[in-house]
């Protein structure tokens, strides 16, 4: 190739890039104010939410659905400004999307997930929930793909809706009240009734027992070790941990009242090495 077929060649470039400057220029433009009106309807949308007391798991996943879709729009607004064929770009971007779709069915299954949870509502942010699959704690939010809990630990844990939606969900906060039960495993020798009046006496003079459902003290199993006695008893959800544990010390400290004997298992390690003389005996010397 010449130097002037090069030159000619440069000048065509550049006459090219002149001529889309222009266009190039009002697409950024339009992205550029595209992010903030974005930003603008979001927080609008939010502000109407929160006016109309929309429960908050669904504002966010109607923001996030909402943030998407007109990110998408700006995208191809823009492109379709610096002269890009959309219609081949939208039929590019499908069949990426089905590609993507296909390796990404895992997220696709949180996403409906997601879909199954703003919609049957089996927990809402606030909730103390467990499921499953291990995740428990109290909801923070519920975004598209995934759940965000604090567990016990105050940690933060990322739970997807896919797997959240299919498996046993416990939600703790929607029941008013919740059944606390003790094991203790008494001696052959302990007097059932005395133990009972005793453990009845404990959980009748604490107000936060309820009367309703009613108390149980009952014998659960005969064990080789002892008597398997069951405490049931039910206290308010606010109360529960509290009432519980409190209750498992004041139990156990009206039994050691009433002389009563928790049997446990001894376990002795006797040396049974023989001594050098016992030794020999069994072995002499030849």
């Amino acid at each position: 190739m010449s130097f002037a077929n090069i030159e000619s060649s440069l000048e065509k470039l550049f006459d090219l890039v002149l001529l889309k400057i222009p266009s190039i220029a009002v697409g950024f433009f339009i992205l550029f104010i595209g992010r903030y009106l974005i930003k603008f309807v979001l927080n609008f949308i939010d502000k109407r939410f929160v006016k109309k007391d929309v429960d908050i798991s669904i504002r966010s996943f109607i923001k996030s659905l909402m943030k998407f879709a007109m990110y998408a729009l700006l995208i191809l607004t823009v492109a379709n400004t610096m002269g890009i064929e959309t219609t081949s770009f939208i039929a590019a971007l499908s069949a990426f999307g089905l590609a993507v779709g296909m390796a990404l069915q895992g997220s696709l299954s949180n996403f409906a997930g997601g879909v199954l949870i703003l919609v049957f509502r089996p927990f809402d942010v606030g909730d103390y929930i467990s499921s499953a699959n291990g995740s428990s704690g109290s909801v923070e939010r519920i975004d598209l793909l995934y759940t965000t809990i604090i567990d016990d630990d105050g940690i933060r844990v990322f739970s997807p809706n896919g797997t959240l939606a299919n498996s046993v969900i416990k939600n703790y906060t929607k029941i008013t009240a919740r059944r606390m039960q003790f094991t203790f495993v008494l001696s052959y020798d302990t007097n059932i009734k005395t133990a009972r009046e005793a453990i009845l006496s404990v959980l009748n003079a604490d107000e936060r027992i309820l009367d309703a459902p009613k108390k149980e003290v009952i014998v659960g199993d005969l064990k080789e070790t002892g008597i398997s006695l069951v405490v049931r008893a039910w206290a308010n959800r606010e109360v529960f941990w509290a009432t519980k544990n409190q209750m498992a010390e004041e139990i156990k400290a009206v039994l050691d009242g009433k002389n009563v004997v928790f049997p446990s298992n001894i376990v002795k390690i006797i040396d049974e090495t023989p001594s050098d003389e016992t030794e020999n005996k069994l072995f002499p010397n030849p």
